[in-house]
């Protein structure tokens, strides 16, 4: 079992109390309606996928009920940190720093 650590609750729960919501870190389109089919598609559902390192939005539904950002290892499924969404990806060195 993962166990997730919400930031806002500060406390680690089993991942059965969170839900997965995707990517974080999409740059949202200023004008949608200014791109071709293709494009929106590929902003819809083309996600990076990574083996590694992947930031991702989880949200704390049994709990507070809040969204926030998590950054993973895809290889382990062991998170490296979590923090409140809105605040900037965490830069290698504070990623290093938490996985210590």
């Amino acid at each position: 079992m993962l166990l997730i650590r919400c930031p806002y609750c500060a406390v680690e729960r089993p991942e059965v109390e969170f839900a997965y919501a995707g990517e974080a870190h999409i740059a949202r389109p200023q004008d949608p309606s200014a791109l071709s089919d293709e494009q929106w598609k590929d902003h819809l559902f083309i996600r990076s996928n990574p083996r590694g390192t992947h930031f991702e939005r989880w949200r704390h539904i049994h709990g507070c009920g809040r969204f926030f950002n998590a950054v993973r290892d895809t290889v382990s499924d062991k998170f490296a940190m979590t923090y409140k969404a809105g605040l900037p990806r965490p830069s290698e060195a504070e990623i290093g720093k938490a996985r210590s």
